[in-house]
This record gives C-alpha cells, sequence and structure tokens, in this order.
C-alpha cells in the first residue's frame, strides 16, 4: 500500500518492504485510489498525532501477512466507523470493496473478514497509541489553562451496557436487579481526564459491584507528582486521600456523606475553614487487605471548607470539601469553590464520548473486542480533543467555546473536500484553515451558572417490557386490536 500523506514518511516500506520495478505502474495506481477514499482523509487529518510504527505489522505471526484487511487499513477503517455512530460493520465492508473496485478486485461482502481483521488488531498497540496521544496532549497545554500553576485531573465513572452474550455476561455481570435473559452486562469504567485539555488520560475497569475509590486505586499510575485530583464524594475516603499523599498528589473532593464533621476542633482558617487531623480507621473493612492497610498512615491533616451555592437551581445550597491543599494564602475557599463547580466539565466529557461517539452502548459480542471498541473510542475521542486543541491554540480561544459535537460535524463533512486534494501541501493547508475557521464561527455561548435538569421530555413508544429470555417471551395479541374489523386494521 503506498503511503498518500506527508504526515507518515515511509509507511510503505515499513509495512510492505522494497517493491520490484515491475510492480511501481500498479502501486502508482493503487495509491491515486487510495488517496481517493474516505478512510486515508482520516488518516491525513489525523496523521500528525498517531505515529505509523506503532501500526506496522510483526515479523512473525498473525499480522506478518498481507492481507485484504492490513492492520492500517483495518485500524483507521473501525476509527470511520467509531467517528460514524450507528455506523454498521456492513457500511464499512463497503467502503473497503468502493476502494478495491478500481483494482479489478471483489473482497468477499461478508462482514467476517472485516470482524476477523478487528480481532486480529493487537490491544497492546492500541492502547499505546492512546497513551502517545494522551500524553501529546497534555504536553501542549498552556500555562494559562493551569489552575493556580497546577494540573488537575478530574475522575469520575461511568457504566457501558454491551450486548448479552455468554463471554460478556462471564466478566461483566448485569445489573442484579434484571433476570436472567432480560438485561444486558454493564463495565463500570473509571475514568481520568485532564481538567485543561479534556483529553481522556486513562482508565480502569471494574463490575458494578466495585466501589468507586476502589477503583482509583487502580488510576494511581495516571497521576503524577504536583498533580491535583478532582473527585466528587464517592471517592473521598480517608484511604484516598493518604494514597494520594504518598505519592505526593494533592487533592479536592467533597466529603462523603456518611461522615460526621465536628467544625470545633482543628485550627480556624477562616470562616468555614478548618484544618484538621483525620485518623485511621481501626476496622480494616471488606476492600483492603491486611497488607494494604498496614501501609496507609495513622493521621492525615487535611483541610475542611463549606462553601455555600448562591445560584438559584442548583440542588444542593451547601457543599463541604475536603483538601490536602493546606496553604489558605495560596489556595483561598473562594478559589477551592470555583475549582469543584468546574468539575462538572467530566459529565460533559463522559457526554461527549458515551452520546456523541455512542460509547454508552457497545456492540461486540466478546471481552477482548468490546476492550478494543473501548480503546477506539476513547482515540477517536481524543483526536477530536486534538482537533479542538489546536484551533483553540491557532486562534486564541478557550477550549470551553468550542463544541465537541460540532467538531465532529465538521470533520464528517470536511473529510469530502479533503478528498479532492490529492494531498498537495499548498491546498491541504489551506483547506485545513477553512476548516478550522468553520468551526471558530460556531462558538458555544457563555452561559454562566446553567442548570438543567436530568429528565427528558420525549417518552419511550409503547411496548412490552422483556420480563422473560426473547426464547421464551410470546408476546399476547392486544385485545382492543383483535377486536377491529380487517377493513379497519388495513386502513
Amino acid at each position: 500500500m503506498f503511503n498518500p500523506t506527508p504526515f507518515l514518511p515511509g509507511l510503505s516500506s515499513h509495512l510492505f518492504g522494497r517493491q520490484r520495478r515491475s510492480q511501481l505502474d500498479a502501486l502508482r495506481t493503487q495509491s491515486e485510489q487510495w488517496r481517493q477514499s474516505s478512510l486515508s482523509r482520516l488518516c491525513e487529518i489525523f496523521g500528525p498525532w498517531l505515529p505509523a510504527a506503532v501500526l506496522a505489522p510483526t515479523a512473525k505471526g498473525i499480522n506478518s501477512r498481507q492481507r485484504t484487511y492490513p492492520l492500517p487499513l483495518t485500524f483507521w477503517a473501525f476509527l470511520s466507523q467509531v467517528l460514524s455512530p450507528g455506523s454498521s460493520c456492513r457500511e464499512v465492508v463497503r467502503k473497503v470493496q468502493a476502494w478495491y473496485a478500481p483494482q479489478d478486485q471483489t473482497p468477499d461482502s461478508s462482514t467476517s473478514a472485516y470482524c476477523q481483521a478487528r480481532s486480529r488488531l493487537p490491544l497492546s498497540s492500541l492502547t499505546g497509541l492512546h497513551q502517545i496521544l494522551a500524553d501529546k496532549l497534555s504536553a501542549r497545554i498552556t500555562p494559562p489553562e493551569l489552575w493556580l500553576g497546577r494540573r488537575v485531573k478530574v475522575v469520575d465513572g461511568t457504566g457501558v451496557s454491551m450486548p448479552d452474550t455468554a463471554p460478556n455476561q462471564k466478566d461483566w455481570a448485569q445489573p442484579s436487579g434484571q433476570k436472567p435473559g432480560c438485561g444486558f452486562p454493564v463495565v463500570k469504567l473509571a475514568a481520568c481526564f485532564c481538567l485543561a485539555s479534556g483529553a481522556l488520560l486513562q482508565w480502569v475497569e471494574g463490575t458494578l459491584h466495585e466501589h468507586d475509590f476502589r477503583l482509583l486505586q487502580k488510576l494511581l499510575s495516571a497521576f503524577k507528582k504536583g498533580d491535583v485530583v478532582l473527585a466528587d464524594r464517592g471517592f473521598s475516603s480517608f484511604p484516598s486521600l493518604a494514597t494520594l499523599l504518598a505519592r505526593g498528589v494533592d487533592a479536592v473532593m467533597r466529603v462523603h456523606q456518611f461522615r460526621k464533621l465536628d467544625w470545633r476542633v482543628g485550627q480556624r482558617l477562616g470562616r468555614s475553614d478548618r484544618l484538621v487531623t483525620w485518623k485511621k480507621n481501626q476496622f480494616q473493612g471488606k476492600l483492603w487487605n491486611r497488607e494494604q492497610w498496614a501501609q496507609l498512615p495513622a493521621t492525615i491533616s487535611v483541610r475542611l471548607v463549606k462553601i455555600v451555592v448562591a445560584v438559584p437551581g442548583f440542588r444542593t445550597q451547601k457543599l463541604v470539601l475536603v483538601t490536602t491543599l493546606l496553604d489558605a494564602q495560596t489556595y483561598s475557599a473562594e478559589a477551592l469553590g470555583q475549582l469543584y463547580f468546574r468539575r462538572w466539565a467530566v459529565e460533559l466529557f463522559f457526554r461527549d464520548i458515551k452520546t456523541t461517539l455512542g460509547l454508552d452502548v457497545l456492540r461486540c459480542r466478546t471481552p477482548a473486542l468490546v476492550r478494543k471498541e473501548i480503546v477506539m473510542h476513547a482515540l477517536a475521542y481524543n483526536l477530536i480533543r486534538a482537533l479542538m486543541q489546536d484551533i483553540a491554540h491557532r486562534f486564541e480561544l478557550h477550549l470551553r467555546q468550542l463544541s465537541f459535537k460540532g467538531t465532529v460535524d465538521a470533520l464528517r463533512q470536511w473529510r469530502d473536500l479533503f478528498e479532492n486534494a490529492h494531498s498537495q501541501a499548498r491546498t491541504s493547508c489551506k483547506l485545513r484553515r477553512l476548516f478550522y475557521q468553520s468551526i471558530v464561527k460556531d462558538l458555544l455561548l457563555d452561559r454562566p451558572d446553567r442548570s438543567e435538569p436530568r429528565a427528558v421530555k420525549r417518552r419511550p413508544k409503547n411496548f412490552r417490557l422483556l420480563t422473560k429470555p426473547r426464547h421464551e417471551m410470546v408476546v399476547e395479541r392486544c385485545r382492543k386490536w383483535s377486536q377491529k374489523p380487517a377493513n379497519h386494521a388495513l386502513n
């Protein structure tokens, strides 16, 4: 396969070796056809952020052969499918067939070959690509985007549904309130986002029975010394704060609802601002083993800050924050309150990746492919974030002014224009500039302190609920419908 873009130099020689002179004309023809592929346009748009060497075939093994679906083609086809929610595997196969058609080759119309190619994508390579992309996004953060000179990473959890198959049920069970055969397996994800860039840095998988602060222990590798972790009260506990402090990481969290507070003890730092000492509980608990519990310190010093929400529409009027940022002069109570209000951004990040990109309901039927589907969604999300970050820096805008959904829509439409550029550097640069300008002209409105209820207006269809496995479910005919005459039913 010939490399059509300047962003991935030497891709052909690294993937397929040197070609014979007798094959050069055929390869040039194939390269022109590849330039007209919408899949290669994604490669040109996102090429600067993804190294080509990660997708190189192995010297031996299943990915060493030249197939109808080589690794780069499979990767970009999978990525295009993620960027177009609702796109089926059949549609992707049709794209590949359209690309092969001028070469007098007709791949099988079945989706089996494409699904097998997706299963051959090495998970380690995909996670490596994601880590490289996440590091690039973090490295491009400018000092004005930091919070008081500190990097803030926000953590939250969510659930993702998947097809009801035996392998999926074995790894991730369905909610206990659902009958067997009537529910779907759910994987619980605890994700770490960069607050400044919105990039998804790392995530861990768990079941519905694992607590949030237990999953936080699996995310410790995402935090570096000097970071500030922003989280809700589900992660707030003595072990969580103590573990983060041991790594040189500070935290700002909401106090857990079951913790009893005494504002008469400790050192007063200001109004509703006290420095107190928390002690380790005598009881170990079921979530920790003896060795982990023994490594925790006996006491830690934390700061309790009470903030009042004066904006109408918010559910909670008073919040109590716990933080390990003990310097009240550098980190005032007002600054901590404003930072915690920005924690809501993680809900918007999850909305972008779950609703806009379709991570909410996965479609793969095996745990191995489910994990790859999650990684591909994370890659697609971070690639869009990279575009938004590039636009914000070029036009000196704040990243919050750009719409994630608007960027995805613009990419889907402008991709056709990039196909006509034929990889010409001057034309591609001009198109990229116009592409960025079209996004900048559609900025989000500044609506501070906006509050929207978590409620839906559109009612679901009036269908019966599945109360038995589908092969056992027999839907009775509606009585009032059966009494209508036949000619009335036809009308």
